[in-house]
């Protein structure tokens, strides 16, 4: 490549803004996320229809009114008469039926739907808090890539520096021209790796963009969070505050509660209804129909024998109950791998920082050191390469170890269950 050429890519480099300044906070994130995301609105939609169902289950409690009417006609035999007679029929009347007791059948059945509805709401909460993690995460990994981008940026221009610095030296017969196509072939590395850090810029760009809910960011960037870090929770009070918390272990208790109501309805099914009936209206030969016509009552209804269904149903609703007790145990188990896990994740986050904010000042003053003494012509190119892949090394690490943490904290905060 020709010097012209190499020092246009360089101020592109250096001039080329990363998007347009149009700031993007992790709580305006977040908000954005919160209400137009799909998966949020779904579970919305789940909830309004479980509070539907909850109100289909109360109808039994109230009275159920008809209005029916009916015609016939047609011939009929008369025993009586001993004859075939024309006969025609007009009705139309108001119908009431009224369920009194039902031994638990409807109760256990509103039971079922209340828990099922509690159940469906804390679903809710459990939507918003893994799309709250995952927004976090996404927001952190863009953070990252833009750090990154700008790392690898620097070597760039500290390669194509080095280059022009090797030319130099050929020129002048100082270097052999092994140190030319060294420097060069490191520069091209370090395009490569800028190639790559540009892309994962994108992929992080649309991994949030789709977190929010979005097709695409456009030219909004995100707002670095403060210099001062979070603390981190005490750990035996963070696993405390997940067993009292999460909304995965209140969802379990609700469907534990649903399933005892299915348990109560299908036990009341071997005993008897009780329902008051009533009826109002009109019969008579004629159309329209003019003789008053009136019914009070009450059904009793006894089961006798419905083929072993309630035998099973019965059995069905233990054994669901058993179940959502074991898969409750299951999940308390989860829950502390994941607060532990997440917890030592950002302890661990905590101390590679200290670590690799030491190893970042030794690398750039080893890098500093050894550009200057190649500069000087008496360093070596293999020094000056070692140098500033260890700067650059050194910076990732740096980097990830940073945004490492915040998403520890939001993956622990996700563990504890906090909204």
């Amino acid at each position: 490549m020709k010097r012209p050429a190499l020092i246009l890519l360089v101020l592109l480099i250096t001039i080329r803004p990363l998007h347009a300044a149009a700031p993007l906070t992790l709580d305006e994130a977040l908000a954005i996320a919160l209400k137009n995301h799909p998966q949020i609105i779904e579970a919305r939609e789940n909830l309004n229809s479980a509070e539907a169902r909850q109100g289909q289950a109360r109808a039994n409690y109230y009275p159920q009114i008809n209005i029916a009417a009916d015609w016939s006609r047609g011939q009929s035999y008369f025993a009586a008469q001993e004859s075939i007679k024309l006969s025609q029929t007009n009705t139309a009347g108001l119908y009431l039926r009224q369920t009194i007791y039902d031994f638990g059948r409807t109760s256990g059945a509103v039971d079922a739907a209340r828990g099922n509805r509690e159940a469906v709401d804390k679903g809710l909460a459990v939507t918003r808090q893994d799309l709250t993690l995952r927004v976090n995460s996404a927001f952190y990994l863009l953070l990252a890539a833009e750090k990154q981008l700008v790392a690898v940026t620097e070597t760039v221009r500290a390669r194509e520096q080095v280059y022009r610095q090797a030319q130099e030296f050929f020129n002048q017969g100082i270097r052999a021209k092994v140190d030319v196509a060294k420097s060069d072939a490191n520069l091209s590395a370090a395009r490569t790796s800028l190639i790559r850090a540009e892309n994962n810029l994108e992929i992080a760009r649309l991994e949030l963009a789709n977190a929010m809910g979005m097709a695409t960011l456009g030219e909004r960037t995100p707002v670095e969070p403060s210099p001062a870090l979070p603390s981190l929770p005490e750990r035996g009070s963070s696993l405390q505050n997940a067993l009292r918390n999460r909304a995965e272990l209140q969802q379990f208790a609700a469907l534990k509660s649903a399933a005892s109501g299915n348990l109560k309805s299908a036990k009341s099914s071997y005993l008897p209804i009780l329902s008051g009936v009533a009826s109002v209206g009109y019969a008579d030969r004629d159309f329209p129909p003019g003789g008053n016509v009136w019914g009070v009552g009450l059904n009793l209804t006894v089961p006798l024998f419905s083929g072993f269904s309630s035998v099973e149903q019965v059995r069905e609703a233990n054994a669901n109950i058993n179940s959502i007790e074991a898969r409750q145990s299951n999940l308390r188990l989860l829950v502390v791998k994941e607060v532990e896990s997440a917890w030592l994740g950002a302890n661990e986050a905590v101390a590679r920082m200290v670590s690799t904010e030491k190893e970042v000042a030794a690398a750039d003053e080893n890098r500093s050191l050894a550009e200057g003494r190649y500069q000087e012509g008496v360093g070596g190119i293999i020094e000056v390469t070692d140098a500033q892949s260890q700067a650059l090394d050194a910076q990732t690490a740096h980097i990830q170890a940073r945004y490492d943490y915040f998403t520890a904290l939001a993956r622990l905060d996700r563990a504890i269950g906090k909204n």
